[in-house]
């Protein structure tokens, strides 16, 4: 580990990005709405920023918040603040004031970079936090005038209402600073590179802090051992949808696009059209999406107008991979899906490795600089390889904390034969050559007469029917069986005489009797988080609370 560790120290993220503005000065490095911005170009824009953070009283170790949605603004804030020492806080651009409130205050941010749009929930919880400055930009602050007039003419650019002071300031305006070309000693392992928001078991998210040696251990992995020979360093496309603020999204743009001097297509939001023109256009061959994002584009009715070929390296990450879409893709690109897989703690894990085929189940092989442990979730023991268990992780370069929660971190950090491992809350299992195949998440796996149902499995089923369109099962307690297995579906609009006797139908011809709900609930929607995800918390506290109620109407 001493040599990986050397070289992990001597070139961080942020300053490998730098190595290859000097190699491919004029390469470009990010388009934006149709704007390219080269290395060098991208270098002189983030040092100017940062000059002009470090004249407003940003040091090292301050706390930045970025508010703001994919835009070439974020990468030049991201690039500064790791230039001068301070500490990225991303955040997504929906949250509301009550939200950005509680963070605020648990990182300690004195900075915050906003779009116009959501500066409203700024100016609102200035009285009640540490704000010292606001910098507002838009998402057209950088391109060319023609290009801003066209779209406030045709109404094509939001902006909202901003109020100037001398505490309110332009981010554009900031760009006219001499540059910040100091170098500023940090310590890899003790200095935060950001420190990111999760779900908290108590109902506030928690803060996650990041290293840069930790940061860099991944996308070093990522570079070198995933990507490989296969990426094509100076000459390679990557397309980079998901949202920036997310760890898969950060670490795979800096692994694959900015530290090997490559072109990455920067999408503000996952428009399909605008995807699939811009591989076709760019000839894109690196691809990171989530399973939504997959199918949006399988179900696009233009999608046989654009040609994919250019697409090599296609990855998901973020929510279970549907069977379904994995084949559907494969058949219709003759491109493989593979698989991303980690956690806001643990950063990458793992990754479906390039040259062997991907199978659609598993969710790949640790990276170099994680080590991971199946254990029975009671006893903490491994269990036999083969056989089902919680996954653990850990790694030399991660800090194992959650910012300001003590209790939190104990429950979800144990100590194993002097090694801190992270509880990812996931059942998997591990296969003859190594792969790790993903079962369920924990909290919900169900647990109906002594067997482990996986909710995702039952759900995987129900949205095969062509008339379901969402699905959520969840666990009901239940004194006699341990829980019993309740579907919530949504069907599409124009399905006819469905009804729920021919959904269990469907059911038990495609699973083992204890796998079939007890019963089947409709409804017109389901609840999803801000970036997508099923919210099956939401629905089991929901029955909870009906069956409470239910027994004291009884004892009444």
């Amino acid at each position: 580990m001493n040599s990986q560790t050397d070289s992990l120290e001597k070139e961080l993220t942020f300053t490998r990005f730098e190595r290859m503005s000097e190699v491919y000065p004029d390469r470009p490095a990010v388009m934006y709405l149709g704007e390219t911005f080269s290395y060098s170009e991208l270098r002189d824009l983030s040092e100017r920023f940062a000059g002009a953070l470090r004249d407003l009283g940003v040091g090292k170790g301050d706390r930045v918040m970025v508010y703001i949605p994919n835009c070439i603004q974020w990468i030049i804030g991201f690039l500064a603040i790791q230039k001068i020492g301070a500490v990225l806080v991303p955040i997504s651009p929906i949250y509301t004031s009550f939200e950005i409130e509680y963070m605020i205050k648990d990182a300690g941010v004195e900075t915050v970079i906003c779009q116009d749009t959501n500066f409203c929930y700024v100016k609102e919880v200035l009285p009640s936090t540490g704000i010292k400055r606001i910098i507002v930009t838009n998402l057209a602050d950088l391109l060319p005038p023609w290009k801003r007039f066209l779209g406030v003419l045709f109404d094509r650019i939001p902006h909202g209402k901003v109020e100037r002071n001398a505490q309110v300031l332009g981010f554009k305006s900031l760009l006219k600073h001499p540059p910040f070309r100091d170098k500023v000693e940090l310590d890899p392992w003790k200095d935060l590179s950001y420190i990111l928001y999760t779900g908290g078991t108590t109902g506030f998210p928690k803060g996650v802090p990041g290293n840069h040696i930790g940061m860099t251990s991944y996308v070093n992995d990522v570079t070198e051992d995933v990507a490989g020979q296969s990426l094509k360093e100076g000459e390679d496309v990557y397309l980079a949808v998901n949202p920036l603020f997310h760890i898969m999204a950060l670490g795979l743009f800096m692994a694959v696009g900015l530290n090997k001097g490559n072109l990455t297509l920067l999408m503000p939001v996952p428009q399909v059209d605008a995807i699939l023109e811009c591989i076709q256009r760019y000839k894109s061959r690196w691809m990171l999406g989530v399973p939504a994002l997959y199918r949006m584009i399988l179900e696009n009715d233009r999608l046989d107008r654009y040609d994919l070929r250019s697409l090599t390296y296609c990855y998901c990450g973020g929510d279970v991979l549907p069977l379904e879409v994995f084949h559907r893709w494969n058949a219709h690109t003759g491109v493989a899906i593979y698989q991303v897989y980690g956690s806001t703690e643990a950063g990458h894990v793992t990754y479906s490795r390039i040259g062997k085929k991907p199978k659609p189940n598993t969710i790949g092989e640790p990276l170099k600089s994680r080590r991971c442990l199946v254990v029975d979730p009671d006893t903490l023991e491994p269990v036999p390889q083969g056989e089902t268990g919680e996954l653990l992780v850990t790694s030399p370069y991660t800090l194992k904390e959650y910012l300001n929660k003590p209790d939190e971190t104990s429950r979800s950090y144990v100590s194993i034969n002097g090694d801190i491992y992270y509880r990812m809350g996931d059942f998997v299992r591990q296969d003859a050559e190594g792969d790790l195949i993903y079962v369920e998440r924990s909290a919900d796996i169900i647990k109906h007469k002594a067997y482990r149902v996986s909710a995702s499995e039952v759900e995987a089923v129900l949205q095969n029917h062509p008339t379901v369109i969402g699905a959520c099962v969840v666990g009901v307690p239940d004194a006699k069986v341990g829980e019993r297995i309740k579907a919530i579906v949504v069907l599409k609009e124009d399905a006819r005489g469905v009804g729920g006797a021919e959904l269990l139908k469907w059911c038990r011809d495609k699973l083992a009797p204890y796998k079939v709900p007890s019963y089947i609930e409709f409804r017109d929607m389901l609840p999803k988080s801000k970036v997508g995800k099923l919210l099956r918390r939401e629905i089991r506290d929901e029955e909870r609370r009906k069956m409470t109620k239910d027994k004291r109407g009884d004892a009444s």
